[in-house]
């Protein structure tokens, strides 16, 4: 007898799956933060906490919004690969109500202290990254257990953050070490969804040209990314990093050149996932070039485009198809799901840009875009992301 897919459960349909909760409520974090940051970088507003407010907005994109969401599709991902049961009901909300204590925490580190937010703060992505390490050893699913690598390393960056934090005023290594994990986590998982979802809908709708399948050229450029990622951490101004970043660029947009994703712009949903990884070799190529040209490229661009490009896009695409996925409504993305992926795609561009413009009405401008996107998010999917699966 198969394995059942969901306990008998009674509770919230909220709480039936741990994409919801994440989802949504990092959806909504995601604006929030920006909507509070925007002001915070004028200076027309202060925070409670005890990170300088660049670090307090590095912090909550980096280790708030994105491990709200990584814990979403985790927690939505293991259960198919492994054949077990998935998180839900008390268990799910008492990781849900552990990440909102973090946001809390960091938000009024000022006033109870920075060790006690960094303890709370870091204890969801240790919980979760556990959780997630028993079921993929309890489901024998051994070749999953490599997403767990930059799990773990972006739990190690968040503690070394708050550390750096309060040690030197300022973080430094640990922001590259997070922007690092994330982006091998999507080198990783993207590599994989994109030319899956890429080849099911091009066999239904457009037969032609398919997808490469993952090959060893895949394997080398993932690892030429993660080499270059390490090197630019520890030694952010070293040509040796300029050098690997370079090649890695080139890597990656092969990479996403094998996998059709010309073809594929009748489909929305599938079309903004190459739109979005896109961001991958672009950010890599623009941190290359800021170490080799300082004086013409800004350090932040690269960042940035990493940042609110590639993290910002590729999640937020993710979250779209997999909330639609999981609670039975059509693969089909309407005029509001493509306004939020035109929306954030315009964000991180914009972004990217202000790196070069001294006009700080460009980075007000993709704040807007940025906050429009995950608005229009919840708008477009909160209600599947709130009732049960539709019949």
């Amino acid at each position: 007898m198969g394995i059942p897919r969901l306990r008998a459960y009674s509770g919230p349909a909220f709480l039936s799956y741990g994409f919801r909760p994440f989802f949504f409520l990092g959806a909504l974090q995601a604006g929030l933060s920006v909507m509070l940051w925007l002001p915070m970088y004028a200076g027309e507003l202060d925070a409670h906490s005890a990170l300088v407010p660049v670090d307090w907005h590095v912090h909550e994109m980096l280790f708030g919004y994105l491990p709200a969401i990584v814990t979403g599709f985790l927690l939505t991902a293991i259960p198919n690969w492994t054949g077990r049961l998935p998180v839900q009901g008390p268990p799910l909300l008492a990781l849900t109500i552990l990440w909102i204590a973090g946001r809390a925490a960091v938000f009024f580190s000022a006033d109870i202290g920075w060790a006690a937010a960094a303890v709370i703060d870091v204890a969801f992505l240790l919980a979760v990254t556990a959780a997630a390490a028993r079921e993929i050893v309890a489901g024998r699913n051994w070749r999953n257990l490599k997403v767990l690598l930059p799990l773990a390393v972006l739990a190690c960056a968040n503690g070394a953050f708050h550390m750096e934090a309060h040690l030197q005023g300022i973080s430094d290594i640990s922001r590259r070490l997070g922007i690092a994990a994330a982006i091998v986590l999507i080198s990783l998982i993207g590599g994989r969804i994109i030319p899956s979802f890429t080849r099911n809908w091009l066999v239904r709708e457009n037969p032609g040209r398919l997808p490469a399948p993952f090959d060893r050229f895949d394997m080398a450029s993932i690892a030429v990314t993660v080499a270059a990622l390490g090197a630019w951490t520890v030694i952010p101004d070293s040509n040796i990093s300029g050098l690997l970043m370079a090649i890695a660029a080139i890597c990656q947009a092969w990479r996403l050149s094998r996998w059709a994703g010309e073809r594929t712009t009748r489909d929305p949903l599938v079309l903004v996932l190459h739109a979005a990884y896109a961001f991958v070799p672009v950010g890599l190529a623009l941190v290359s070039a800021s170490i080799f040209f300082p004086g013409a490229v800004p350090a932040a661009a690269g960042f940035h485009a990493l940042g609110a490009g590639a993290i910002g896009s590729m999640t937020l695409a993710v979250m779209a198809r997999a909330t639609l996925g999981h609670t039975g409504r059509a693969l089909k993305a309407g005029r509001g799901a493509s306004f939020v992926f035109a929306a954030i795609l315009l964000a991180g561009s914009l972004r990217t840009l202000g790196a070069f413009v001294p006009y700080d009405g460009v980075i007000h401008l993709a704040g807007a875009a940025w906050v429009a996107a995950f608005a229009g998010f919840i708008l477009v999917y909160g209600t599947a992301l709130m009732t049960p699966r539709a019949r």
